[in-house]
């Protein structure tokens, strides 16, 4: 029978509030105030550890998840303080400070890059955020001392500010994350328009239907995530709500140039560059996993982006394993020990 986890946390949750200047006057009129959770390891105000400086992880949710969510209790499963507490009791990897930003957004939640749309959270995370546990926490100051890491477009935004920002990050881990948009996108544009059809071709519609409605159909759900992407990869302050699909609504012909507005923020695009490649040669430690089985089929798009980092002779870690995009936080387990150790060892 599946095991439950009835262990309480052994560390301490602190709860934060970030009044934040990236994220004010985004276009879906989010909050800007943003709660962040920190689990403190157990030690971490015992005389013993008073100097200690510890590794910071910092974790990005997946779509339609939150920071807030990876810290509850979980049937038949354990919340990431648990897991984390489990791992360095069993010596896999050593105390750190874990940071859960709450990062959802009335889309479903975002790509942690900028929009105006949605909001500015690649600089959230990188000029408020990090600053903010840096000067409230001992915590290990610079690069070598931050690892990022998520799931699905947590996975995405790790490896993304992996490619563009190592001078922020030393370690990151992608599990599962969205990249080859030919892929992953284009199959889901024509049942997109579908839904919007019943929603007089409108996106405004669409989402005042949405907002309305008490419970969201599959269909719904997949709209909303193509809506969030285009709010994402090619936001249109001109248009209602600041969001344009990038295809023709009555004949779902592709737009070439919109099209490209989103592979410009395609991994599998992005690697091609000879700065992002340089970028990811700087990081301490880069680990990719996904399912073989992967519904949205990315594991097509992670063994493509492989072969391209092996070309390019790029250090990382590539697991492929038998299972599919859900439930699949027992990766954690493998993923987090390898960004302690590659923020702890020798170089």
């Amino acid at each position: 029978m599946p095991v439950h986890t009835f262990t309480r946390p052994r560390g301490e949750l602190v709860s934060l509030t970030i009044n934040s200047a990236a994220l004010r006057d985004n276009l879906l009129r989010d909050p800007c105030e943003r709660q962040v959770l920190v689990y403190l390891p157990p030690d971490y105000h015992s005389e013993s550890s008073a100097r200690t400086r510890y590794p910071v992880f910092i974790d990005l949710a997946s779509f339609s998840s939150s920071g807030l969510r990876r810290v509850a209790w979980t049937g038949f499963g354990e919340s990431t303080p648990q897991r984390i507490d489990r791992l360095v009791a069993s010596d896999a990897m050593g105390p750190v400070i874990a940071v859960f930003p709450d990062c959802f957004t009335s889309l479903g939640g975002n790509q942690y890059i900028d929009s105006p749309v949605t909001g500015r959270w690649a600089t959230f995370l990188i000029d408020e955020l990090v600053p903010r546990i840096e000067a409230e926490f001992r915590v290990i100051p610079g690069r070598e001392g931050r690892a990022l890491h998520g799931k699905s477009s947590g996975g995405y935004g790790a490896l993304v500010h992996g490619m563009r920002r190592p001078d922020v990050w030393g370690a990151v881990a992608c599990h599962s994350g969205d990249m080859a948009f030919d892929l992953v996108y284009r199959p889901d544009l024509p049942r997109a328009l579908d839904v919007l059809a019943r929603s007089n071709n409108s996106v405004s519609d669409f989402l005042d239907r949405i907002a309305a409605t008490n419970k969201h159909s599959g269909p719904d759900f997949t709209a909303l995530t193509i809506v969030a992407m285009a709010a994402s990869y090619d936001p249109q302050p001109g248009e209602p709500r600041g969001v344009r699909l990038p295809v023709d609504l009555h004949t779902c012909e592709l737009d070439p140039a919109a099209w490209a507005r989103w592979l410009a923020h395609d991994p599998l695009r992005m690697i091609e560059d000879p700065s992002c490649q340089e970028n990811l040669r700087a990081l301490r430690g880069l680990y990719i996993d996904v399912g073989s089985r992967d519904q949205y089929m990315l594991h097509y798009g992670a063994r493509a982006l492989v072969r391209r980092l092996q070309a390019a002779q790029i250090d990382h870690r590539y697991e492929e394993f038998p299972d599919d995009h859900n439930n699949t936080d027992y990766r954690l387990d493998l993923s987090l020990p390898y960004l302690y150790d590659a923020l702890t060892r020798a170089r």
